[in-house]
């Protein structure tokens, strides 16, 4: 807008800075455009404009008075229905409420004040009966700000769209863990199902009437978590039932086979096997008296089984801020005990590591190239707590 349009409102209403930089910055670029197609986008965008609904009912009637569907650039923008009028065409809006929704199309750089020397809104023809001069609302900005509306209208909808995913994500993600918890406490699979329970109710707990974008993003995260974790413990369980079954399977064929043959139990070269080193077990006691920490995250603070203590390293896993993938990996190098007897471990140093995550693949890429033994580790934790192994010979 040229700085000589730039105008001042009748009477009392003083004139803003705000409103004149508005006006001085408005260059409408040299082209039309549909004032419905704008409209629309001001109202997917009123949120961000700061526009009552009202005002937008508002926008609508002032709109109904400019004849032309196009925007013109070269054309007359201004229209000038009296409030009466206006107040028919918006549906019967009251006349103090007509001013203050006016107002605040003005504010938000919707609509522009071309007030009269009386105030009074009108339009002065020529011979031709073409309007030369008028006074009211000038359009103007609708069209100078058509592509900044519809950028915001943009923005929006993609908004929209990513708080529906979330949503969605969100309703998945606790469906899954509510059944899964359902279905571990009635079929009596091991953990603390229960404390898992509470910090799922206690995540839904944190969900608003009307959550933001960001909220359910929180939120998400933090079930997703949870639902990795549950299914960490599940894995693990079924995976120590094949193990178990394995045993039982293997203890049978060496019965059923040739007591005085012993050649297909000799061991042998890892070339010839084609095998990784394998770590070996420690009895479940000793884990315990090297690691004594671990047993308060056992269910009901005991550890009574392997089970029980795989099922606390899980829980101290997370709370060290120990990755599943991580763990997993490790569970698949050492095997499921060893590796909760080293997470125990390093529980019980966990003054001395800096990052239990990068500490524990650290130590499972060894175990893959068989360079580490958990024994060294346990020996060192019973020194430290004042007990020693005796010797065998």
């Amino acid at each position: 807008m040229q700085i000589g349009s730039v105008t001042t409102p009748f009477g009392r209403r003083p004139a803003k800075l705000t409103l004149v930089r508005q006006q001085m910055d408005m260059t409408p670029p040299a082209r039309s455009a549909d004032k419905w197609k704008i409209f629309r986008d001001v109202c997917e965008a009123r949120d961000l404009l700061g526009i009552p609904d009202r005002s937008l009912t508002v926008l609508n009637a002032l709109l109904s008075f400019y004849p032309e569907t196009e925007l013109q650039h070269e054309g007359q923008l201004i229209v000038f229905p009296s409030n009466n009028q206006l107040a028919t065409r918006a549906h019967g809006i009251a006349g103090t409420t007509l001013r203050r929704h006016l107002a605040a199309l003005v504010e938000a750089g919707i609509i522009v004040r071309q007030d009269s020397p009386n105030g009074k809104r009108y339009a002065r023809k020529d011979r031709a009966g073409d309007i030369e001069t008028a006074f009211g609302f000038d359009l103007i900005p609708l069209l100078a700000r058509a592509d900044e509306f519809a950028l915001l209208a943009q923005q929006i909808a993609a908004d929209r769209a990513t708080h529906r995913r979330l949503k969605e994500a969100l309703t998945i993600c606790r469906r899954d863990v509510r059944k899964l918890i359902t279905a571990a406490m009635e079929e009596g699979a091991d953990g603390d199902w229960d404390a898992i329970e509470g910090m799922y109710i206690n995540q839904v707990s944190r969900l608003p009437r009307s959550p933001t974008s960001e909220n359910l993003k929180q939120i998400l995260d933090d079930m997703q978590m949870l639902r990795s974790e549950i299914l960490n413990i599940l894995e693990m369980q079924l995976k120590s039932e094949k193990t178990d079954a394995n045993d039982d399977h293997f203890g049978r064929h060496i019965q059923n086979s040739n007591p005085d043959s012993t050649h297909d139990l000799e061991p042998r070269s890892e070339k010839e096997q084609g095998a990784k080193p394998e770590l070996k077990s420690f009895p479940l006691g000793m884990v315990l008296k090297a690691c004594p920490e671990i047993v308060m995250y056992g269910k009901g603070g005991e550890i009574g089984s392997w089970r029980d203590l795989m099922a606390a390293a899980v829980v101290v896993r997370s709370m060290l801020g120990v990755s599943p993938s991580a763990y997993q990996q490790a569970c698949e190098v050492m095997g499921p005990e060893n590796a909760a007897a080293v997470m125990a471990s390093i529980l019980e140093r966990g003054g001395h590591i800096n990052s239990a995550g990068g500490y524990l693949r650290s130590l499972t890429e060894r175990a893959r190239k068989g360079e580490f033994s958990l024994g060294p580790m346990l020996m060192a934790l019973l020194r430290a707590n004042g007990m020693v192994l005796p010797r065998t010979g």
